[in-house]
Formats: C-alpha cells, structure tokens, sequence
C-alpha cells in the first residue's frame, strides 16, 4: 500500500507537471486588430496574423478593422477599441514622447512584433533635374539651394513627417525651398507620382517599398535618379523619428542601379500593456512560430523571419511576449 501511495503521488505529481506547462489559454482567440484602408498590405497582415493564431488556437478568429492608420490605431487601443493594432515605429515613437497630434506621452503601448522593416524613404529626382544642378546626393539639395518642387506625403501622413524630417536634417525648411523659386507640395501617393511624371514635381519623397508597382510606372514614362543619404542625415533622422537605416540594394533600378542608403519606416503589431501576460505570450509563440504565413500574404512579405520580427526597439515589447523572446533565445 505505501509503495501504491508513492507511486500515486509520483503520478500526480507529474500530471501537475504537465499541466503547468500547458498554456493557460489555449482555447481559440476571437479578437480584432486594427489596420488602416481596405484592400492595401496591412489588410494582407491582418489576414496573416488571422492565420497564424488559427493555425496555433484552431477555431480562433482574428478580424481586420479598418481605421485611418497608424496614428489613428494609437487611440484605438488607448479607448480599448481594438485588441492589437498595427502602428509604424515611427509613429510609437510620438505616442511614447507626446509628439503632435499627441497632447502628452503615452506610455501603456507595447509590442509583440515586428511586421516589416523596408519601407524605405525614397528621394526619386527627375534625372534632368539633377543633371541641371549637379545633385547627386540628398545633402546637394542644401548646399546647391535650387528651385527645386518636392512632393511629400500628405500633412498627417508619418511619411510626410519623416520627409520634414529629412528636410531638417540637412537645414532646409519649407521657407527655404520657396525662397529659392520652389515648392513643398503635400499630395497623397498616387498624386507624387502623377505630378513627378508630369514634371510638375522635381523630386518625390515617400515610404514605399523597393520596387513599388508606382515607382516602376513613373520610371517608364520619366527618367529618374535615385539619391542616397548620408550616414550624419540618416542617424539624425533616426534618432528623432524612430526610423531605421536602410539601404535600397544595388540594381532595384535600371536607371538608378548603385546602392543607396536611406531611413526606413516599419511597422510592428502592438497591443496594451495591461493585456493579459499569458495572452500575449501565446499570441507571440503563434506569430513567431508560424511566421512563414505571414510571410507568404505578398511577396514584399517575403523577408520577413523571426530575428526582423524581434528586433524592434523604439517601444518595449509586451512582458508576455517578451518572455516568450526569451525562452527561445531572440532577446
């Protein structure tokens, strides 16, 4: 009898064993995760993200909402309106420091992964233009002051703050530009390029990813060049925008093929901090586990791996998800 009761005790103690280790939840997750428009790549995240929990958690269901961006998906969170949210590290890094349109910091975001990092800023010059007045790098336009129009994002735009951004770090403002027979033109993406290959632009400044179907249309129809950025303009531009350095490898163009060094925008999956620790890590283990269905939502997905997708700084990952970084050896 008392070897029957040390071996009951064993028993017991060893299906304790295994429960403790099973994830508190592993029933399925019916959540949401705010994005931005319809139909552009974060609603393709949205449904990558679905598919990675539900591949995890059978059953779960992760909805896309639409919202106006990043920006906007900050308050969704902080009015408890959205479960996860896909926010650009730009744009945390002004909800972290209160930077406009934020009245004050916020500091209840947190991470549980990098979706991409290569979404570079991409000076695109009319080769004329810069053939005329000798740039050949984004500083020149500072040193060579020309009459110069630049077409960036529209106002509220994190690309149009980031381009500002650039602006400033090599001193020029938009009074400069005009003093010196230019202008800063603030037009949605698809307006940059119409205006570049109408030559109504000289210069278009925006987020978009290597070899965009939009790029590739406005190199057909007008000869362009492709500045590169100095390292001083890149650490400047990262340190006050969250961005990262990048650069936009070796023959991406034709008719700009040398490399060229740049600041890039990403985006990461962010949630609340007070989100249940046990939630979180198993919502990372399933991302990271099944990165690879992320990954195949389209092809500018395609390097997407674990190590990008813990390397974000500019916020604290959430303390689940950072556990889970942890046990597996990427933080």
């Amino acid at each position: 009898m008392k070897k029957f009761i040390q071996q009951s005790i064993a028993a017991l103690a060893t299906a304790g064993a295994l429960l403790s280790a099973t994830p508190a939840h592993a029933e399925p997750y019916t959540m949401n995760v705010a994005g931005a428009s319809p139909g552009g790549l974060w609603t393709l995240l949205g449904a990558g993200i679905d598919a990675g929990v539900r591949e995890a958690y059978p059953g779960s269901t992760i909805t896309y909402q639409t919202s106006g961006g990043g920006i906007a998906n900050v308050a969704l969170l902080q009015r408890d309106q959205a479960d996860m949210a896909l926010i650009h590290d730009a744009e945390l890094l002004l909800a972290k420091n209160g930077g406009a349109p934020f009245r004050e910091p916020i500091d209840s975001i947190r991470v549980l992964a990098y979706m991409y990092t290569w979404a570079p800023m991409q000076p695109l010059m009319r080769d004329s233009f810069a053939e005329e007045y000798g740039i050949e790098s984004f500083e020149d336009i500072a040193r060579v002051k020309p009459p110069i129009t630049v077409a960036i994002n529209r106002r509220g735009n994190i690309a149009s703050s980031v381009a500002e951004e650039m602006l400033a770090a090599i001193g020029v403002t938009e009074e400069d530009i005009e003093s010196w027979g230019g202008q800063l033109i603030y037009a949605a993406s698809d307006e940059q390029m119409s205006l570049i290959q109408d030559r109504r632009a000289d210069m278009i400044l925006n987020s978009l990813f290597v070899r965009h179907s939009s790029i590739m249309q406005a190199g057909n129809s007008v000869d362009l060049t492709l500045l590169p950025v100095g390292d001083g303009t890149i650490e400047t531009v990262n340190e006050a925008s969250g961005t990262i350095a990048f650069v936009i490898p070796e023959g991406s163009y034709e008719w700009s093929p040398a490399a060229a060094p740049t600041v890039s925008l990403g985006a990461a999956l962010a949630v609340r901090s007070d989100m249940d620790e046990q939630t979180a890590y198993n919502l990372t283990k399933a991302l990271f586990e099944n990165h690879q269905l992320i990954a195949s939502v389209h092809p500018a997905m395609r390097a997407l791996t674990q190590e990008v997708m813990a390397s974000i700084d500019v916020v604290p990952f959430h303390e689940g998800a950072l556990r889970y970084l942890e046990e597996v050896g990427l933080r």
